[in-house]
């Protein structure tokens, strides 16, 4: 046993090949444990595949499969035979799920017939029937896209689409609206022209049908002498003609029908651009055409109401440029939208980009990294983890008024609504997403890449808008991870032993598990024989939680499944340890961000409690020192005995409690208040060991008493129990 442990003790300091006793992975097919339910994601409800809303506003623009499938069932579903309703449903969704996985394409009703034509072609009269109601009851369609490398950039594209179409909507309602006033001075000031009055004109106004009815030349003669001799001032007639020319010619939005000379049609600009130089190229060169629009607005509305003074106006409006432009005067004209590869943000097209955030421009742009776990420019196979993608996020949020959301794709669905809110924020945007569909993963699919990046804090999701507030509580959103408060969350995972029982573990997903997907890195990792199982292998997770100094006695190991999923023990290095180490830095940062573990928030606990133990400490001194108050005639009843508490089990001091809200927050499933606002543990399982410990921690008073651990399997309890020490 002693030779096996040091085997893996080298693995494990110097990641050379496997010697006697260890395997290498490559060919194995191996995966994270924690993923082996989700092979079959045709076989799942989840959020995929996503449905582009044709027609629809705001949130509804994107919508997933499962939902509309609920609300089919929902309207079809009733009676009797709402059961057989329901599964027929469900098998059809299931079907649509299937196409999609081969490759089929196509907008939603497309699909929804093939796949119930599949089902129909094997099923019986029922399942036609239930078919037949639920194809008359679908009132949503759109394109369906599943969770691939193209679907960032669809979603994204066609949300940008609905947030433009709306502001389209407003533009050439203000439009219309400024023609035809402007359009109706000149026609009242050319009927009461001389041209107006004259007989033709008069006769043509009339029309044929009363011709011979009147006397056009004395009618003529009696209207232009009675008619005010007063008209519009030629440099009037003349700029109001400009000013409908010009937004009659206007290219940044399309006509719509029914919206006679508005727009130039097939001239209308373009605002899709895959590259950062050719958005600020195209910004720059159609400025002049937005300030000439922004001006001819302006003095439009001055003329309608007839407050356009020329020796007052006409020098300010020569002097109207870029500088004259506010927030107002670019809201009116569409967003530019950069869809752009992680990879090509470098030289020129880096540049660019920091230009346009910087200066504030109505540009929204995508950046999609596909390759998470590319190699770092140091080589050696050093994963860099997403690097330029996320030191765009970095940047662009310390800039402070750009909108920021960082996400896997997998979670971009549950991120719809704070995609439209950075759509229509009226500064720059940038949206850093992660695709799952890059890299040497094998035939996982992109969507548990995806996820698992986001899990393993690899690629945490968060979203960050300077309009959401004044201070970074507002403006800072972490908590779409899960166990935003863990450094890894933590799922129960059972399997079946080898006397074929079942067992139960708690098992954290770390970056190792993520990289382990990858195959560029199967070198670092060594499999376990299932005889050399032994006390020697410790989780990778609480391996990480625990400070190791001088030669290790354990090594580090994830859990994973092979083809035929029977649970496989894998070893890792040293050199991806230290990567885990350094991702999970980088999330302890995030989570200081976003008010979590905030090291200056306990730094002033920490000191507020010390201060109040010594305003404690002095006041016991004080009572100490009090003269003894005259025994009372009659002897007081001795109180009751408190209750004595185990030192193993949890609990709270509760006639203590301050009601400061720390318990609470951490964990109000645990924690919560008795009538008189104080607190108390409810159920000591309802969280972590971790979360117990951290709340002893906050507690203003001292009050919290974690007790012992209640789950042995929990990560990183070594450290924990350490911590509790000082509050048993």
């Amino acid at each position: 046993m002693e030779a096996e442990l040091q085997t893996q003790i080298a693995f494990y300091l110097t990641g050379k090949t496997p010697g006697a006793g260890l395997d290498a992975v490559d060919g194995l097919n191996l995966q994270p444990a924690l993923l082996a339910r989700y092979r079959d994601l045709s076989k799942l409800r989840y959020d995929f595949p996503l449905v582009l809303v044709e027609n629809a506003a705001d949130r509804g623009c994107v919508q997933c499969l499962s939902a509309i499938v609920d609300g089919v069932v929902s309207a079809v579903a009733q009676g009797d035979d709402g059961e057989r309703l329901t599964k027929h449903l469900l098998r059809l969704e299931q079907e649509i799920r299937v196409l999609v996985a081969e490759g089929v394409s196509g907008a939603l009703s497309a699909l929804w017939d093939k796949a119930a034509g599949r089902l129909a072609a094997r099923g019986n009269d029922l399942l036609k029937d239930s078919l037949s109601r639920a194809r008359a009851a679908l009132k949503t369609d759109g394109r369906v896209v599943d969770c691939g490398k193209a679907m960032p950039a669809d979603v994204i594209n066609h949300a940008w689409a609905g947030v433009q179409e709306k502001k389209a909507r407003k533009f050439r309602a203000d439009f219309a609206r400024l023609t035809q006033k402007l359009s109706d001075i000149l026609q009242v000031d050319a009927v009461r022209s001389e041209a107006g009055l004259s007989a033709e004109s008069l006769q043509a106004a009339v029309g044929a049908a009363h011709a011979g009815d009147f006397d056009f030349q004395a009618m003529s003669r009696l209207l232009t002498r009675s008619a005010p001799k007063a008209s519009l001032p030629e440099s009037r007639r003349r700029r109001i003609k400009s000013l409908l020319s010009i937004l009659r010619s206007q290219r940044f939005f399309a006509a719509q029908d029914g919206v006679a000379k508005l727009g130039a049609g097939d001239k209308t600009y373009s605002f899709v651009f895959d590259s950062c130089i050719a958005a600020l190229a195209a910004y720059r060169e159609r400025m002049p055409k937005a300030i000439e629009i922004a001006r001819a607005v302006a003095i439009a509305g001055l003329e309608i109401e007839g407050e356009y003074n020329e020796a007052k106006h006409d020098p300010f409006f020569r002097e109207f440029d870029a500088t004259g432009l506010d927030e107002r005067d670019l809201a009116m004209f569409p967003d530019y939208l950069v869809v752009i590869s992680a990879d090509k943000l470098q030289g020129a097209e880096n540049d660019q980009l920091m230009e346009i955030l910087s200066g504030g421009l109505p540009v929204k742009v995508l950046v999609q990294t596909d390759d998470l776990l590319e190699e770092s420019p140091r080589g050696d196979a050093h994963p860099a983890f997403g690097l330029r993608g996320k030191q765009l996020a970095n940047t662009a949020i310390g800039l402070n008024d750009i909108y920021v959301l960082q996400s896997s794709s997998s979670n971009l669905f549950q991120f719809r609504e704070r995609i439209l809110r950075g759509l229509a924020y009226s500064g720059p945007a940038v949206f850093s997403v992660f695709s799952g569909a890059g890299g040497q993963t094998g035939d996982l699919p992109a969507y548990l890449v995806a996820a698992a990046a986001m899990e393993s804090r690899a690629f945490p999701a968060f979203t960050y808008d300077p309009s959401a507030g004044a201070n970074w509580a507002a403006r800072f959103y972490l908590e779409a991870n899960t166990q935003v408060e863990l450094d890894w969350p933590v799922h129960d995972f059972a399997y079946e032993g080898e006397a074929h029982q079942r067992v139960c573990a708690n098992v954290a997903f770390t970056l190792i598990d993520f990289v382990a997907c990858d195959q560029r890195y199967s070198r670092h990792f060594a499999r376990v024989p299932r005889g050399q199982w032994n006390g020697s292998l410790t989780a990778a997770a609480e391996w990480m939680a625990r400070e190791a100094t001088g030669t290790p006695d354990q090594v580090p190991c994830v859990l994973m499944v092979d083809r035929d999923n029977s649970l496989q023990k894998v070893i890792v290095d040293d050199k991806l340890m230290r990567e885990a180490n350094r991702c999970r830095a980088t999330w302890h940062s995030l989570q200081e961000l976003g008010g979590i573990h905030n090291s200056h928030a306990e730094r002033l606990l920490a000191r507020e409690r010390k201060a109040w133990e010594e305003h404690e400490g002095k006041e016991t001194a004080a009572r100490v020192h009090e003269p003894a108050p005259a025994a009372a005639t009659t002897a007081a009843a001795p109180a009751a005995p408190e209750e004595q508490k185990s030192p193993d089990e949890a609990y709270i001091e509760t006639p203590r409690c301050t009601t400061c809200n720390e318990c609470t927050q951490i964990n109000d499933k645990m924690f919560a208040y008795d009538a008189n606002k104080q607190a108390h543990i409810v159920n000591p399982d309802a969280g972590t060991y971790r979360q117990l410990v951290e709340a002893a921690e906050s507690c203003q008073v001292s009050i919290i008493h974690p007790g012992k651990p209640r789950n042995p399997n929990e990560p990183g309890l070594e450290d924990l129990i350490k911590r509790a020490e000082q509050f048993l």
